[in-house]
């Protein structure tokens, strides 16, 4: 596959305002004016596209000493919602495809979930630890209201008593409501929902197939009355475009009936940092050199500093305030993490001794 570079463009429904060719590519082309008066511009409305995910290990495993799971599933790989901000964005270049507009419309779906998954658990001294799911790109995006693969993943993980914590921006999360409030009632399941803003505008233009601010908070509130445990997740904070916000998302949050709520400050890896700086000069030009100035000084002078323990919250005076802020705002609320009850892995069920011919219902 090769991907086109173009020239930024104000696309409907997308984030990426260009296709950039991904750092792996061997071959790019680049859009011109040849002369002859036709208009150079691209397909403005390119359609999703689905291909089928072959790989055999649906479990990806973690090392990262900062992120608190080390294992989980990604259904699929890119994400319709099309946050422009993303930082899975540049997986794609793996696909020999653009971290652009390729990521947001060229989806790949794991395939034969229920056999992959079984055949992961029946491994020789497989462990049983939480499953994370969102870690990477959104369980619940839109293709999953037509192929239900997180639905199928949550129905063997109930099966086999197996504890799964999601992330997720899309309120399609409420039709799996019924599994979820099961899990949770054996504490094998937790719910986190990403509020970026409460501004309908910045969320049109910052993930525009994403869920409403008020659609997220309904859906902390519904799955909180279910018995489900919620917490809130700001992430990414923007400075300078975002970070006004913090105290009023907390205050919703636990109106909503979070538990808790934390944050992740914006990271801007590879070809992110391009996608992310034509967003600025697009949607917001007047606060474009302050908002880089303001990532610069938390990233030790520079767009990303990927140091483990640094990339998520920053450094610096301004990095000091915004976890000042945050830590206030919790306690102002009583949004602590510690209201979150740790799942449990001692009722997992082993595959090998269990009735077959429940696995595929």
């Amino acid at each position: 596959m090769m991907s086109v570079q173009s020239k930024p463009l104000l696309i409907k429904g997308r984030g990426a305002l260009s296709n950039p060719a991904g750092r792996f590519e061997q071959r790019t082309s680049e859009i011109v004016d040849d002369g002859w008066g036709e208009d150079p511009t691209p397909d403005t409305q390119p359609a999703t596209q689905l291909f089928a995910d072959k790989t055999r290990n649906i479990i990806a495993r973690n090392q990262s000493p900062d992120v608190p799971f080390d294992q989980s599933i990604n259904p699929y790989k890119g994400c319709e919602h099309g946050c422009v901000y993303c930082f899975a964005r540049p997986s794609h270049a793996y696909l020999d495809l653009s971290p652009g507009i390729d990521f947001e419309t060229k989806i790949f779906y794991k395939t034969h979930v229920p056999e992959r998954l079984v055949e992961a658990f029946s491994r020789p001294g497989y462990v049983c630890s939480t499953i994370a799911m969102g870690a990477n790109t959104d369980p619940y995006q839109p293709v999953e209201k037509r192929l239900k693969i997180t639905r199928q993943i949550l129905t063997l993980l109930l099966d086999w008593r197996h504890p799964v914590s999601i992330v997720t921006k899309g309120a399609l999360v409420l039709r799996d409501i019924d599994l979820l409030r099961d899990m949770a009632a054996l504490d094998l399941a937790s719910v986190t929902l990403s509020i970026t803003t409460l501004d309908n505008g910045l969320k049109t233009s910052l993930e525009p197939r994403a869920a409403g601010p008020a659609a997220r908070l309904r859906c902390v509130r519904e799955l909180s009355a279910a018995g489900i445990p919620v917490s809130v997740l700001m992430a990414p904070v923007i400075p300078g475009i975002n970070d006004e916000e913090i105290e009023a998302i907390a205050a919703a949050s636990a109106q909503a009936g979070a538990r808790s709520i934390g944050y992740v400050l914006l990271r801007l890896p590879y070809e992110v940092k391009d996608l992310f700086r034509e967003w600025l000069d697009t949607h917001a030009p007047e606060k474009a050199g302050r908002v880089m100035k303001l990532i610069r000084e938390m990233r030790g002078g520079k767009d990303y500093d990927s140091e483990w323990g640094q990339r998520k919250r920053g450094t610096g005076p301004f990095a000091d305030l915004l976890s000042r802020r945050f830590e206030l705002a919790r306690q102002r609320h009583g949004l602590d993490s510690s209201r979150m009850p740790p799942l449990r892995t001692d009722q997992f069920r082993n595959p090998n001794a269990a009735c077959q011919s429940d696995l595929f219902r």
